[in-house]
């Protein structure tokens, strides 16, 4: 039976003239894409800096009760192995969050997904590997090194992950980009926080080890680069998550790299034997063996929420703008140590002060380039439904 001319002419013309909700979806489907992005970027921003303040808090607690800088040598630079342990091995937390946030359909089209998984293994394998040797290093430093020599290293991660950005992910950066950068590494050397475990100043061979928290930085921006690598060549292109990015492949990201790097970190602290000093240490503690155990479950639980937040900013925006985020958190933190310790040397100065107003400058430069970016694709958006339209 055919249609009749009419009812065909409306047809046409309904298909020639679609709705002004039909034209509008595709805007709206962005805008909201955007939001749901922003909102994500600011919770991991959140994370971030709350897990940098918790870990600072703890740490200095933990040192200060354990009465580090009244021991001798030998015991002074002793639990570096329990330390990098700590940093990864509370990834369990994670798993029941892992099957409760939502994952897209699978995409049944993608192809050689084995060759894709095997060479996530091998990405899981190599990450929880550096993540293991910047654990140890970046705790060895925080004790060989005083404060000055650990920040003025330590500044440098961020230089190391510009780079490797530039030669591992094809990072493009623009003038406010750059200008974040140089204000974050200006922040980081005048704002960051004291340290109560670092030795005293007439120690001779700091500076020789000091070279531990270089090495640290160099495996800290390495590790942030191959993430986000795995992120946009693997993960995503696996037909577990349908070509999207989600908050679970954090998640996921976090658990399989933790679980490795906590089993490398487990066998460091058998094979060194540093095990045998657990004892003492707790008895050592001087709130007790309750609240020693509390601190290390505390920094534990703390380093999670940090890593989370960084992982998350990795893969939502890069692996610069997350390192810039965790070094642009230290003048806020070392506001925090500050009110919750009484150190000797330790002040919030004005020019500590000052790096409040450069993070604020640094993250809005960093800011205003993402939004431009956001722009742009409205803009394209907007042309590409005009040429539709002519």
């Amino acid at each position: 039976m055919e249609m009749p001319e009419a009812s065909k002419q409306n047809e046409s013309e309904h298909v020639q003239n679609p709705e002004p909700d039909q034209i509008l979806s595709p805007r709206r489907s962005l805008q909201l894409h955007q939001r749901k992005w922003w909102i994500s970027v600011l919770f991991c921003l959140f994370l971030v800096v709350a897990g940098d303040s918790l870990v600072m808090l703890l740490l200095n607690f933990f040192y200060v009760q354990d009465n580090r800088q009244e021991s001798d040598q030998d015991l002074q630079y002793k639990g570096t192995w329990l330390q990098a342990l700590v940093q990864n091995a509370a990834f369990p937390i994670l798993i029941p969050l892992f099957f409760i946030f939502p994952s897209p359909k699978p995409n049944q089209e993608t192809n050689n997904t084995r060759f894709l998984s095997f060479r996530l293994l091998f990405l899981y394998l190599f990450l929880g590997v550096l993540v293991a040797a910047h654990s140890k290093l970046f705790a060895l430093g925080k004790l060989y090194a005083n404060y000055g020599v650990f920040t003025l290293i330590s500044a440098t991660q961020l230089i190391f992950t510009v780079v490797f950005a530039a030669i591992i992910n094809r990072f493009k950066f623009t003038r406010w980009i750059i200008i974040s950068i140089i204000l974050t590494v200006l922040i980081y050397v005048f704002g960051s926080p004291e340290f109560g475990g670092e030795p005293v100043e007439n120690e001779e061979f700091y500076s020789i080890q000091a070279w531990l928290t270089f090495a640290a930085s160099v495996a800290f921006a390495l590790s942030l680069c191959l993430v986000q690598l795995g992120f946009e060549k693997l993960l995503v292109k696996t037909k577990r998550y349908g070509n999207k990015k989600v908050f679970r492949m954090v998640l996921e990201m976090q658990i399989c790299v933790s679980l490795v790097a906590s089993l490398v970190c487990l066998v460091g602290l058998f094979a060194s034997g540093e095990y045998k000093e657990l004892k003492g240490d707790s008895e050592r503690f001087k709130k007790g063996e309750t609240y020693y155990v509390l601190s290390l479950v505390g920094l534990g639980l703390s380093w999670q929420v940090w890593s989370v937040g960084l992982i998350g900013l990795v893969l939502y925006v890069s692996g610069v703008f997350g390192d810039v985020v965790h070094m642009c958190s230290s003048p806020l933190v070392a506001l925090i140590v500050v009110l919750a310790f009484d150190f000797m040397d330790d002040d919030f100065s004005w020019p500590r002060i000052g790096t409040l107003i450069g993070t604020v400058l640094a993250l809005g430069s960093y800011f205003y380039t993402l939004h431009k970016r956001n722009k742009k694709k409205m803009v394209e958006l907007n042309q590409s439904e005009n040429s539709v339209e002519v």
